[in-house]
């Protein structure tokens, strides 16, 4: 185990590539395949400690994403980002495949934020490609709803270089107006603020920076979120440096595709990330 400033992670490492995980939020915050670029975006700015949201890698939203709907005093996106986890395992599957399991479960503190009884694993595979299931287990006696998000940060060369194509004709909430009903026209650019809520996707998504592919495959949802917070607001957060070089992709139940979760079920959001 090894620690920055408050916070404790690990380091998974195998002939392909390298991982380091934060047991506060089962939070990914470095990735890298031998050979190519880091995929995932960390601000040089981020704040490593206790009960402080990181701002960068792969933060978990969850039992819902945003602010929250009825009692916007409570934490925004949820309690699992700043809750720390357990290391359930870390098993080499071959000489090229890592699995790493997290978990976290309901408890006397979770219960005073959201009173639901509840098991959550993030299943990590970790080869050249990144692959992270966040699996919510409802062990109570009632249902509950919930929304979520894998809130990917992609390390990117330039935003205004930057493409994102898959999203021609999808319908999207603009939280910029929060207009509905809008429809995406051609490939998505980006030549200034970006946050919108993309629903009826199917098919993975292709990021074409000015020297990389990046694709993004989602299971168990069929809405994305892509943010970027473009010249006009980058210095709105304290931390979060040097916006030009980050974009969210970030594979989400949220608005009209909340979950409804039966006691004892279990429901799956899984995204698969991979560069070329």
């Amino acid at each position: 185990m090894q620690t920055i400033h408050e916070l404790e992670y690990l380091e998974i490492s195998n002939k392909t590539s390298t991982l380091k995980i934060f047991l506060q939020g089962a939070h990914i915050f470095d990735f890298n395949v031998q050979g190519k670029k880091p995929l995932l975006f960390l601000s040089k700015t981020a704040r490593f400690e206790k009960g402080v949201p990181i701002r960068g890698g792969i933060p978990i939203c969850w039992p819902w994403f945003g602010v929250h709907p009825s009692d916007p005093s409570l934490p925004n996106h949820g309690l699992a980002r700043t809750s720390l986890w357990k290391h359930v395992k870390t098993q080499d599957l071959s000489e090229t495949k890592t699995q790493i399991i997290m978990s976290l479960s309901s408890s006397p503190s979770s219960l005073k934020i959201w009173p639901f009884d509840f098991e959550l694993r993030l299943e990590i595979i970790m080869s050249d490609i990144l692959e992270v299931s966040l699996i919510t287990k409802n062990t109570g006696k009632n249902s509950f709803e919930l929304t979520q998000a894998l809130h990917t940060y992609l390390e990117i060369h330039d935003i205004h270089k930057t493409q994102v194509k898959g999203l021609e004709d999808k319908p999207f909430y603009n939280k910029l107006d929060n207009s509905f009903d809008n429809i995406q026209e051609g490939v998505l650019g980006f030549d200034t603020e970006i946050d919108r809520v993309y629903h009826d996707l199917s098919d993975p998504l292709i990021l074409e920076d000015t020297n990389q592919k990046i694709k993004v495959q989602t299971i168990g949802s069929n809405t994305l979120v892509a943010w970027n917070p473009g010249s006009e607001f980058k210095n709105s957060f304290s931390d979060l440096s040097n916006y030009n070089n980050m974009l969210c992709l970030e594979s989400a139940n949220a608005l009209k595709d909340s979950i409804r979760l039966e006691p004892q079920k279990v429901h799956v959001l899984k995204t698969i990330i991979s560069q070329y």
